[in-house]
């Protein structure tokens, strides 16, 4: 047999696979799953699943030493070929079977349909099946996207100077307090689930004055909407020395700028299967609080219903005014009230009623919650005193105050949410990998 060389798998080409136009003419050895067999007269169409990419194999009795009965869907084998340039072909190429050995068999045929060009199934079935249903190629597609996002956010901030935490997401204490909170026993102490990492990333900025986390939080919201999930992974960062609340939208949108760049470049097979098209802007329009009700009130054409909170009908109502009258898909509103803020949120000098704050919608959906934090000792505690909290139960909090911490801000931005948006899923838990919500434990 000639040389045979490793396309895929191999130890050298894991980060990178090389590309099969490149061995034209030649016989390769390439492993995957067999994802779909088409029979045709004389021939059959094999599509092999590879890390990547769906390859496109020719089987034909005259080249290939096993049979086509020997073939099964989902089995993982490896197969040698011949690359034959199809320009036809996605990839360029075909790969005409020659040689087969099988590494395993499924057991059972699979539940679910996956092979099509898309899983055609109810929501519910979509995710009970999720180990088999991610193998769809649109399905997968959008976990390479996200990945992209996390990839793309790490390495922006990285080069803006933050430092990359880990933080504990078994605590003492709750960073947003409230009913919705996941409470366990901790060897015969109470514990909570991490809602954010908010307590640690403001104690570290007093260490490294920029740091980011992106990791799981946990909130215990009897929610049952297409927009809330229970456990969440969230994209946080903390920046010392800031002036302004300015500052962290401005951060933030060069972000996301960087990340939409990146996904065009890093992402493109991805996002061409999913039709996303990758928003542009050259700003990022911003509205106060109060303001956004006003006019969504007058698209309503009724006065403003609850003062202190956007609902998710206005923020729609919102984005789709912002958008036609400023081609955003993105917009930032600020100046939220300080009644349904966090007690760590700094209130206005101006309008003690207003916290230096914002949330970012993204089509329609709040994707980022954001804002200064109370840096004094004495105005934190204060404020604890003003909303009936106990200080003594926030010590270890509230000892990096004490201690002197840096004027400083930061953002908490939904990874699901934020890929839900801009694949234009409507559920949010289509962009979750294995989502918890108040229904589901598993898969």
């Amino acid at each position: 047999m000639e040389e045979i060389r490793y396309i895929e798998g191999n130890v050298k080409n894991q980060q990178e696979e090389l590309s099969l136009l490149e061995h034209a003419g030649e016989i390769v050895e390439i492993h995957g799953s067999i994802y779909k067999i088409r029979k045709m007269r004389g021939f059959a169409f094999v599509l092999l699943r590879t890390a990547k990419h769906v390859i496109q194999c020719v089987y034909s009795e005259e080249k290939a030493s096993f049979s086509l009965e020997e073939l099964e869907e989902e089995s993982c084998v490896i197969f040698q070929a011949e690359v034959v340039k199809e320009e036809r072909s996605r990839t360029g190429v075909e790969l005409h079977l020659i040689g087969m050995e099988v590494l395993s068999r499924p057991y059972e045929k699979s539940p679910v349909v996956i092979n099509q060009k898309q899983v055609d199934t109810s929501i519910a079935t979509l995710l009970d099946y999720r180990p088999v249903t991610l193998r769809n190629e649109k399905e997968r597609a959008i976990f390479r996207i996200q990945n992209g996002i996390t990839n793309a956010v790490r390495r922006f901030l990285q080069g803006e100077g933050f430092t990359e935490i880990h933080t504990p997401k078994i605590g003492s204490a709750g960073a947003e307090g409230g009913a919705n909170i996941f409470r366990l026993d901790y060897f015969g102490k109470e514990a909570y689930l991490a809602q954010s990492p908010q307590f640690y990333k403001q104690m570290m900025v007093g260490v490294y004055e920029r740091v980011f986390e992106i990791a799981p939080v946990f909130r215990a919201e009897k929610h049952d909407t297409s927009r809330h999930l229970n456990e969440y992974t969230s994209v946080d960062f903390e920046m010392g020395y800031v002036t302004g609340v300015e500052e962290l939208m401005e951060m933030e949108a060069a972000m996301l700028k960087f990340v939409f760049t990146s996904l065009k470049e890093e992402c493109k097979e991805e996002l061409a299967l999913l039709q996303v098209e990758i928003p542009e802007w050259k700003e990022i329009p911003a509205i106060p609080f109060a303001k956004a009700k006003e006019i969504v009130a007058k698209i309503r054409k009724r006065p403003v219903e609850e003062p202190e909170d956007l609902e998710p009908e206005e923020e729609k109502l919102l984005s789709e005014w912002i958008l036609k009258e400023t081609g955003s898909e993105l917009v930032f509103v600020t100046e939220y009230p300080e009644k349904k803020r966090p007690f760590y949120a700094m209130d206005s000098e101006t309008n003690p009623n207003v916290t230096k704050s914002f949330d970012l919608l993204y089509k329609g959906l709040e994707v980022t919650t954001g804002g200064l934090r109370i840096h004094n000792y004495e105005e934190q505690v204060a404020k604890m005193k003003r909303r009936g909290m106990h200080p003594e139960v926030f010590e270890s909090y509230l000892m990096a105050h004490k201690c002197g911490l840096p004027p400083h801000g930061g953002l908490g931005l939904g990874l699901e949410r934020f890929t839900s948006r801009l694949l234009g899923f409507e559920n949010v838990r289509r962009a979750s990998l294995f989502p918890r919500d108040i229904h589901r434990l598993v898969p």
